[in-house]
């Protein structure tokens, strides 16, 4: 016999894992759907990246705004809606802790969710400056 207090705890329950699973990526702008390799490099780029850099596909913004110089902090990474990527350089970039290697932590992501990452970026990265030049954005 199913109880119903039981049967409503469950609901509950369920619901609030539904909920609380959204968050995170709720403000995403990526086309792709959950569970694809490039939803998940948003996903990864918006937890392990948004505190420094600023991608508006991935709800990420850790970089100073242009123009914004007086406000600059020595954390801030390159602002990449106006710069672009490609995998291979996100790659080098994740393993080697930047180009210059003064901030950011190597490795931050490894295997496969830096591969994520890369592509998400890669795909991403630089959509600002391709509107501005009056290109198309992905």
């Amino acid at each position: 016999m199913i109880r119903p207090k039981t049967t409503v705890a469950a609901c509950l329950a369920g619901v609030s894992a539904l909920v609380l699973g959204a968050c995170g990526s709720q403000h995403l702008q990526v086309a792709e759907k959950p569970g694809t390799p490039i939803h998940s490099g948003a996903v990864l780029f918006n937890e392990r990246c948004s505190g420094c850099h600023t991608l508006t596909p991935a709800a990420a913004r850790g970089s100073t705004p242009a123009g914004e110089v007086k406000d600059k902090e020595r954390t801030d990474g390159p602002n990449l809606d106006f710069r672009r990527e490609n995998v291979e350089s996100v790659l080098f970039a994740i393993r080697n802790g930047g180009f210059s290697g003064a901030i950011m932590p190597a490795n931050i992501v490894v295997g496969e969710q830096a591969k994520q990452v890369a592509e998400f970026v890669a795909k991403y990265a630089g959509s600002k400056a391709q509107a501005a030049q009056g290109g198309t954005t992905p």
